[in-house]
């Protein structure tokens, strides 16, 4: 892969890059300005043999196409901006969609951040409960000379079982969780089946659906703007999404349109487009495009949920917080009732004595 190990210099090019040139600062200039401040020699060889295509007289989007590091989005906005003479323009789209993209992934992050923080602490502190505490509490019960109740005798089988095979079996655990939620929410072959799990987790459902709605609207809107062909802008929204149902959604959308279908008879052919694009915004969307609105439409959409995003982040954690204290809660009050139920029977076998 071209872009393997670039880091952030990609994004820091193309953001330099507008803002050198829209300041009026020769093409070639900004070039030799960025490559002194780039961090990787990957990066300064690149600009190098960017720099070596402009002097061959080679166009800009032609130059940047050689290095196979920028996407066929990118290429065409820069494309279409040189021959129509708004190629600052276009850079800026260019850069504001990659600060948009980066935006949206730290929404995501965020939202999932704080119940993955709860659940990573609540793991520990049970394993270190039932590697450490566990197998004493059942040295101890297992001499009382009085019938244990189920918890207890559950308590202390899985107290002998971890002081036998505790350094063998909970590392496994561990590993075994890892691989499990990495393969499911971050392999980019299986992550899909992360993404159906939490598409039917109400709140999840939401925030996923807003992101996704945000994101289209904002990057539709600005590469139609932009001069780009409705056809390519959707092409790229179904390379940039990493949402599996609203990439196949995307690809249907692209073939109907070459067909030469509307986005509204698009949107009403496809069986799941409510669920993935709500009703009130389908009509929005067809009103835009029968006005030759579209692209103020969908920027419109997407400066909505952007800011309805904050708002469902913000309702998940208060949400989840008191969801994951009973979690925990139940867990402390199962080892409690476990070590109190005996003790109690033992006091109350004195008393009768």
């Amino acid at each position: 892969m071209a872009s393997f190990g670039l880091g952030g210099d990609k994004e820091y090019f193309v953001e330099n890059l507008t803002l050198l040139i829209s300041s009026g600062m020769d093409i070639l200039v900004s070039l030799d300005s960025i490559k002194g401040e780039v961090g990787s020699r990957k990066m300064k060889k690149i600009i190098d043999e960017i720099k070596e295509s402009l002097e061959s007289g080679s166009p800009l989007w032609q130059a940047l196409e050689e290095t196979g590091i920028f996407s066929s989005r990118i290429i065409s906005l820069i494309r279409i901006g040189e021959q129509s003479g708004r190629l600052v323009e276009n850079l800026k789209v260019v850069s504001i969609q990659q600060q948009k993209e980066r935006e949206f992934r730290s929404k995501i992050r965020s939202a999932a951040m704080y119940p993955v923080l709860i659940l990573i602490v609540t793991t520990v502190v049970g394993i270190g409960i039932a590697w450490f505490i566990l197998p004493r509490l059942a040295q101890v019960f297992s001499q009382l000379k009085i019938e244990l109740p189920l918890i207890t005798r559950l308590l202390i089988n899985a107290g002998d079982f971890l002081s036998r095979r505790g350094a063998t079996v909970m590392p496994l655990v561990i590993i075994f969780l890892t691989a499990f939620f990495y393969f499911i929410f971050f392999f980019r072959k299986t992550k899909f089946i992360g993404q159906f799990a939490a598409f039917h987790f109400p709140i999840i459902k939401t925030i996923m659906q807003q992101v996704e709605l945000a994101r289209m609207g904002y990057v539709f809107g600005t590469l139609l703007e932009a001069g780009l062909p409705i056809t390519e802008s959707l092409e790229s929204l179904a390379e940039t999404t990493e949402m599996r149902a609203y990439k196949k959604f995307y690809i249907y959308l692209l073939g109907n349109i070459e067909e030469g279908n509307s986005l509204q008879k698009s949107f009403k052919n496809y069986k799941k487009s409510n669920k993935l694009i709500p009703l009130p915004i389908q009509q929005i969307i067809a009103a835009g495009e029968q006005s030759g609105r579209l692209p103020e439409s969908l920027k419109k959409i997407g400066e909505t949920f952007e800011s309805k995003i904050d708002i469902s982040t913000k309702t998940l954690a208060v949400m989840l917080e008191p969801i994951l204290l009973v979690i925990v809660w139940l867990g402390v009050l199962a080892v409690a009732v476990a070590v109190i139920l005996p003790i109690y029977s033992l006091v109350g076998g004195f008393k009768t004595q």
